[in-house]
């Protein structure tokens, strides 16, 4: 009795270790007495026990934070920056004998780049260029690796940290310039109001009459809206018309 269950025992062992299930997103690296020999996967296969092993791969897009990492600039600014990630394996048998640990490789990598190419730009041109610089990021850190069969299809930077002195430069920078901005436009102004007060005094040159029904149209304003007596001088031109019809008489 006690050895059908040993034997029982024994085969269920067997079984476990022979039938294996990988997911649809996993694959499975084997190896035979250490040698390569394939990756199975997905749904269901068979191990040869104790000969045959096996590691598991993931094929999803993995998430990886890049720790923020100390760039001094090529104008010579200290900032700290971190970044984000997204890769996943294209070749599982790559990844497991092409490097020991693909995934502290790749973060390694990502961080040594990172500082690298934006140690190479300026502040002006990380600020304004940020999705240029993702992208070369993105084509670096891919090309190096490619070997490990991982394939990076997105970089992304997250945060810039400036020092405090330069977040004050800046804020001084930017008053400035919505200054200049505001002084354009009252200057622009100006310039356009001037042009039509030029294009009215050449018309009234022309013809003196709108001159003087302007006098009468300003007189009708003031009325309406103050309830005083205003004393206006009356241009002689403006009763030579009157004078003449008595003259005429």
């Amino acid at each position: 009795m006690e050895t059908s269950i040993v034997l029982l025992i024994l085969i269920a062992f067997i079984l476990f270790s022979t039938i294996k299930i990988a997911a649809e997103y996993e694959r499975a690296v084997v190896f035979r007495l250490g040698r390569l020999i394939g990756v199975k996967g997905p749904g269901l296969f068979l191990l040869i026990p104790f000969i045959d092993r096996m590691v598991k791969i993931s094929l999803r897009t993995i998430t990886l934070d890049i720790a923020p990492q100390d760039v001094i600039t090529k104008d010579n600014i200290s900032i700290k920056v971190n970044a984000v990630l997204y890769f996943k394996v294209v070749h599982p048998s790559k990844a497991i004998v092409e490097v020991e640990n693909y995934l502290y490789a790749t973060n390694q990598i990502g961080q040594t780049t990172l500082r690298s190419i934006l140690g190479q730009s300026d502040l002006d041109e990380i600020l304004s260029e940020r999705e240029s610089i993702n992208h070369k990021l993105q084509q670096i850190i891919d090309e190096s690796t490619e070997p490990w069969g991982v394939k990076v299809t997105s970089v992304e930077l997250k945060q810039i940290d400036l020092p405090l002195e330069m977040q004050r430069a800046m804020a001084r920078q930017a008053e400035a310039e919505r200054e200049r901005r505001s002084k354009v436009i009252n200057a622009d102004g100006e310039f356009q109001a001037a042009n039509k007060l030029t294009e009215a005094a050449q018309l009234i040159e022309k013809h003196p009459t709108a001159l003087q029904l302007r006098f009468l149209q300003t007189l009708s304003d003031i009325a309406t809206e103050k309830n005083s007596t205003i004393v206006f001088p009356v241009p002689i031109d403006f009763l030579k018309a009157f004078m003449g019809k008595e003259n005429k008489e």
